[in-house]
């Protein structure tokens, strides 16, 4: 069963533009990494927790496909859900959409894996309060 969605609206400003007025291509990453830590933190995993723990979540793999351009003063949602967790993997479907159409904009699958901080290696098990937040998120039934 599919997850529910997680949805973080964001306005289009200048800084998220490139000379010709449209989202650059690295934004919308920029945009869906906000979108993760929020749809965690909606679950009470708050990154800086994670941080204090000595824990960061890493990017290991990211598939991308970009479908339409978005103009400055647009309204997008980035929409964030769990998609699988494979061992320590953990795997999020996200797309953007515009807010006044619906219609998709940019998709993606994302794959992150806990990381120890200090030793820069890649932690064997989630540590428990993600584990809690990552079975809370995959229970959910509206987030």
């Amino acid at each position: 069963m599919q997850q529910p969605w997680f949805n973080y609206q964001i306005r289009v400003h200048p800084h998220h533009t490139d000379y010709a007025g449209v989202v650059w291509h690295g934004t919308y990453l920029a945009w869906m990494e906000e979108a993760r830590v929020e749809c965690l933190r909606s679950v009470g995993i708050d990154f800086a927790t994670l941080v204090a723990m000595d824990c960061d979540l890493p990017v290991v793999g990211l598939e991308l496909r970009y479908l339409r351009g978005v103009s400055m003063g647009a309204e997008v949602v980035v929409r964030s859900r769990l998609a699988e967790i494979k061992g320590i993997r953990i795997y999020f479907q996200q797309q953007i959409e515009a807010v006044t159409t619906s219609e998709l904009l940019v998709r993606a699958r994302v794959e992150l894996v806990p990381l120890n901080r200090s030793l820069n290696r890649v932690l064997r098990k989630l540590p428990p309060p993600l584990q809690t937040a990552i079975e809370h998120l995959s229970q959910s039934s509206a987030i």
